[in-house]
């Protein structure tokens, strides 16, 4: 029984899966036909609309429902996460922007030997 139950779901699926980008080819169509005749704002609204109705349209599917479980498992995921203080974010900052100083003063001390280096074995002057 689950699996007619699965295959009704699936071709439903499908059809709201059509439907929703009917509805966004219908925004984008939409707003380039009447993109001389009517008022930006009415248009934007209308574009707004349509793209609001298609989301809920997918978000009905089994794919948008395991997106909406996924993003309301990320949001308690992010909830959860201890976040730095203030003066630990600045520390380390401070030592990310020292340590690529450091690193960008060596690599252009290489640099300025290895060019000297070729050019006296070239003969060529840099």
């Amino acid at each position: 029984m689950s699996a007619t139950s699965e295959t009704q779901s699936s071709s439903f699926d499908s059809i709201k899966w059509i439907i929703a980008i009917a509805l966004l080819a219908a925004a984008v169509l939409g707003n380039y036909y009447y993109g001389e005749t009517v008022s930006v704002l009415y248009r934007a609204i209308a574009v707004v609309v349509l793209v609001a109705v298609a989301g809920i349209v997918a978000g009905m599917t089994g794919k948008g429902r395991r997106f909406r479980s996924f993003a309301k498992e990320s949001r308690t995921e992010v909830r959860r996460v201890v976040w730095p203080t203030r003066q630990e974010a600045t520390q380390t900052t401070i030592i990310v922007v020292v340590a690529t100083a450091i690193v960008s003063l060596i690599l252009w001390g290489m640099d300025a030997i290895l060019v000297r280096v070729v050019g006296f074995f070239t003969g060529l002057e840099f």
